[in-house]
């Protein structure tokens, strides 16, 4: 049974830090590019960061780019998001998912506010 187990989120300040962690079991994690999404209050799921299988590629979206770090540790099945300069346009319910499969986790919330 596929399970992806976002971790991480919270209440942080603009320009704060915080590092977003997903636990994936069930498939073969190493063998699966992986991806985070937010969802941002009233608004549609958009991708945010995606890493290939081996952690060599990356992609991000250009309103993140040289702010957040997409990373993977596929010896832990883990996934992470280093996100740094926040900003309230960031809150949101982050998700982890792998393109190839159907799957989402229950999601982890990030909010970005004095």
């Amino acid at each position: 049974q596929v399970q992806l187990v976002e971790s991480g989120g919270g209440l942080v300040q603009p320009g704060g830090s915080l590092r977003l962690s997903c636990a994936a079991s069930g498939f073969t994690f190493s063998n699966n590019p992986m991806s985070w999404y937010r969802q941002a209050p009233g608004k549609e799921r958009e991708l945010v960061a995606r890493i290939g299988s081996t952690g060599y590629t990356t992609h991000y979206a250009d309103s993140v780019k040289s702010r957040f770090t997409i990373s993977r540790d596929n010896a832990k099945n883990t996934l992470y998001l280093q996100m740094s300069n926040l900003k309230p346009e960031d809150t949101g319910v982050y998700y982890c998912k792998s393109p190839f499969l159907a799957y989402w986790g229950q999601g982890t919330q990030v909010t970005v506010s004095s």
